[in-house]
């Protein structure tokens, strides 16, 4: 039997707009021969999680290109509350009777099970016990799971009211699924066994083909036939379509109703199940024959960015069973299909990690400064809030909206070419050697493991003829799992545009360690179409239980998921790499959870759990949008610091600065000069709200805290008290000066203009910027140490030192996430930047040179 993964799934009327009341017209099309591709192989779904739209079954058409099904719209438009009631009823009864076909196909199923068992001790066995075990795998469970919840659900729609809840059924039902993890691994094994018994016993065949199936309880058709191949693949298909009902109830139940958060639950359960599926189901779902019969399976693809003679090249890589494969798209005539031309390919038994040895060193690499980075950033927002402005236009030109499009493919295009810097070396044993750049551990360690894992098979060398390995790159585009890069201009405009603010997440505990060690974890969000760390937890200790219990605040930039990496650290020096992008902690496990904008946008805290390679990493987080984080709410305590003008702080002090930034900074300079991304990286929100209460409190023993604290606690303490000042340190009066004097173009002017509008600060709020400017300026000299340029301070301060008031966002008349986060980001930015790379700027000198220059630019 070919193997089932390597196809698409036949879609039929599953979802289509006919027929999405989930009746029992979806139920019968499936059948084992609906399941094969041309060759005659078998099939397996791809099940797509997307958090933008419901869970569906993905087919592929003719063109071998992705097909979504939508759900008719009748059926998913909301109305007022009494209508939404009306169709949550209409959705769960259409459930309720596709539950009933589905337990009479599992209780078909079940049925020759036991005579099966009867014979196998007997002199003439139809099948072996381990056959049988096999075979029938779980459908026991699954069949009792769902028979409990048909026989909760159905009183509960006989006897409708609009007060039922049924929620708490749904939830224990998602709870359930790991049931469904251990089928999905045994559905191979087990329709291979039935497909072999099948061959060899004629008595088996005959049972295996004639399966009887009651219908439901109104039907006249008492029963129908099916074959054991297709009632094992109704599993399958059913944990979708759960998932798909949960969409559509969410969508009519309103949120003030008991069930609407025990839904939600549900189906964050669910997606993350399927994610987890998916993960396993995608890799082997194409293939291709080699010239001796053999099955070239595609495992992974996807695009990375090889350095090629120093230059950043875009590539399509991909690993099939035996060989990795690097491509690029060759540039064809329009209407003519694309084509990939192979650029090498390494044979996985001639394959090795090359890690940098001491004589070794990186080749020079193409780099693009920092500041041009962040500048593409602002620019690809500021061209998604054109092109939405273009949309709600009465007037709107479609060529408008095409040319900021391609405008915007360039640009996002451009960042993720130079914005990787995670070294994935690979080498030929014959000699190449070849250089990949990621923008996360969490993808190097996925390709790594994808090969390691096929390479613990007996594989043998392989060399390709130069028509062979035409053959094989032609069926790239074909056996293909990733079409486009990943940016925004490839996305349809219904897909969600993530989320802008800020992630408060903790990080609780992780169980599951076999093993004592010095355990920690990573937390990586999305951002501009490649992930970024953003958050590191303290090392515990010698321990299988490590209890973190730590929080963080994770600024999110158009984010959709949320990356945790558990890792051991590594103390052995002589272990460590030259190569100060190279983590050679070892990681030990990894997982993901999509950023579902319902959940997290409560004002409660929503609590998770990801599981990797055994281990249960738990967590909790919440969202707070960036409109709010805006607002500056003065502290009705006026004898703490926090939240309280800095003139009343320093004269309450007697000091120049306030003691809260000497103290902060002395720290920093100290200890944490050396420390990668310092000012980047998050501190523990727990211990920097400690930190915050002590200053606030003026307790006598805080520069004991402040020596004992983690370093970035430290730094983020000071982020939050400029932060938290009732308004910004250079001021909301001086703000649309600064905005103006940033984009004067000559250099005489400029100067004039920022060294006036600096003298014009109140003298408490100019001393503290220039401690803060002299400071960040030491940190940037330990740049290749720490990795923090100028112009990285300068984005991480920028925006917290230089804020427009709420009058003037008001007047601006920002209405969407993504304008907010990028409206005047890049001159606040800049401006900073310009006193940072400026020569040391003296407040007495200042003072000396003052010029009759008014304010008003």
């Amino acid at each position: 039997m070919s193997f089932f993964f390597e196809a698409v799934c036949n879609l039929r009327s599953i979802i289509s707009p006919d027929n999405f009341n989930y009746n029992t017209d979806g139920y019968e099309g499936d059948t084992a021969e609906d399941r094969k591709s041309q060759d005659g192989s078998e099939t397996m779904p791809f099940i797509d999680e997307s958090p933008t739209m419901s869970p569906h079954l993905c087919a592929r058409g003719q063109d071998g290109e992705a097909i979504s099904p939508t759900p008719a719209e009748g059926l998913l438009s909301g109305g007022d509350t009494e209508k939404g009631l009306e169709m949550r009823k209409l959705v769960l009864s259409g459930f309720l009777a596709s539950e009933e076909i589905y337990i009479n196909q599992l209780e078909a199923l079940l049925l020759p099970m036991k005579p099966l068992k009867a014979t196998a001790t007997t002199s003439k066995p139809v099948l072996t016990v381990e056959q049988i075990e096999t075979i029938f795998f779980m459908i026991q469970d699954i069949f009792v799971i769902h028979k409990e919840f048909y026989d909760a659900l159905s009183p509960n729609i006989q006897q409708w009211d609009e007060k039922i809840t049924v929620g708490h059924l749904f939830q224990k039902l998602a709870s359930q699924l790991g049931v469904y993890k251990a089928f999905v691994d045994n559905y191979k094994v087990a329709v291979g066994t039935v497909e072999k018994c099948s061959q060899a016993n004629s008595q088996f065949q005959k049972i295996s083909e004639n399966l009887k199936v009651k219908g439901p309880k109104e039907s006249k058709d008492c029963t129908t036939t099916s074959t054991m191949e297709a009632l094992l693949y109704k599993p399958i298909d059913r944990v979708t379509r759960s998932t798909l009902v949960l969409h559509d109830l969410l969508k009519h139940t309103p949120k003030d109703h008991p069930d609407f958060p025990l839904l939600q639950d549900a189906l964050r359960i669910s997606q993350n199940f399927l994610s987890i599926i998916n993960e396993e189901i995608d890799p082997r779902r194409t293939a291709v024959t080699t010239p001796k019969g053999e099955a070239r399976q595609l495992v992974k693809d996807g695009f990375l960015v090889e350095v090629s003679e120093g230059t950043r090249k875009l590539r399509h890589v991909f690993l099939f069973t035996d060989l990795l494969l690097c491509a690029k798209m060759k540039k064809t005539a329009v209407g003519r299909h694309q084509q990939y031309e192979c650029k090498w390919y390494i044979p996985l038994a001639d394959l090795s990690f090359q890690t940098l040895d001491d004589s070794d060193s990186l080749p020079h690499i193409q780099t693009l400064p920092e500041h041009e980075i962040e500048e593409m950033k602002i620019k690809i927002s500021t061209i998604k809030s054109e092109i939405q402005k273009e949309k709600k236009a009465q007037k709107s030109q479609s060529r408008n909206v095409d040319r900021l499009r391609k405008k915007m493919n360039e640009q996002e295009s451009c960042l993720l070419l130079y914005s990787p810097t995670i070294p994935f070396r690979i080498h030929n044993k014959h000699g190449k050697s070849c250089l990949f750049l990621l923008s996360s551990d969490y993808e190097r360690s996925e390709w790594r493991e994808s090969i390691q894992k096929l390479q613990k098979k007996d594989l043998q060398a392989c060399v390709l003829s130069s028509v062979e390995l035409q053959v094989l790159t032609g069926s790239c585009f074909k056996l293909r799992t990733v079409h486009n890069i990943p940016v925004t201009s490839n996305k349809d405009d219904e897909e969600s545009p993530g989320l802008y603010g800020f992630l408060h997440v903790i990080v609780h505990k992780a169980t599951g360690f076999k093993e004592s060690a010095n355990l920690y974890c990573t937390l990586e969000v999305d951002s501009f179409g490649y992930f970024v760390s953003k958050a590191i937890t303290r090392v515990f200790r010698d321990t299988t239980e490590p209890q973190w219990n730590e929080e963080f605040e994770i600024e999110l930039e158009g984010s959709q998921c949320l990356r945790i990496l558990c890792y051991e650290k590594c103390y052995d020096k002589s272990k460590l790499n030259k190569d100060d992008n190279e983590i050679v902690d070892k990681i030990m496990g990894k997982g993901q959870v999509q950023l579902d904008p319902q959940a997290v946008q409560s004002k409660n805290w929503h609590m998770d759990v990801i599981e990797m390679n055994g281990i249960k990493v738990e967590f909790s987080m919440k969202f707070t949008t960036r409109d709010l984080s805006l607002k500056r709410t003065p502290s009705k305590k006026q004898s703490g610091v926090f939240g309280v003008k800095i003139s009343v702080v320093t004269k309450r002090e007697r000091s120049k600065v306030p003691y809260i930034v000497r103290q902060c900074i002395e720290e920093v300079e100290k200890r944490g000069i050396d420390e990668v991304g310092i000012y980047r990286i998050s501190g523990v929100a727990t211990d920097i709200q400690a930190l915050k209460a002590a200053f606030d409190a003026n307790t006598k023993d805080i520069l004991m805290m402040l020596s004992d604290m983690d370093i970035n606690a430290i730094a983020g303490t000071l982020k939050l008290y400029f932060r938290e000042l009732p308004e910004p340190l250079l001021t909301d009066r001086l703000y649309p000066a600064f905005m103006e004097g940033t984009a004067l173009s000559d250099p005489a002017a400029k100067e004039n203009c920022m060294m006036h509008l600096l003298r014009s600060l109140p003298d408490p709020n100019l001393i503290t910027f220039l401690s803060l400017l002299e400071h960040l300026k030491r940190v940037a000299e330990k740049e290749p140490v720490n990795k923090m340029s100028l112009h990285n301070l300068a984005t991480v301060f920028g925006p917290t030192l230089l804020r427009p008031s709420e009058s003037e966002i008001n007047k601006a008349n920002v209405t969407m996430a993504s304008d907010i986060w990028s409206h005047d980001v890049m001159a606040q930015v800049q401006v900073l930047l310009y006193y940072l790379q400026h020569p040391p700027i003296s407040f007495a000198e200042l003072k000396k040179n003052t010029l009759y220059f008014s304010t008003d630019v």
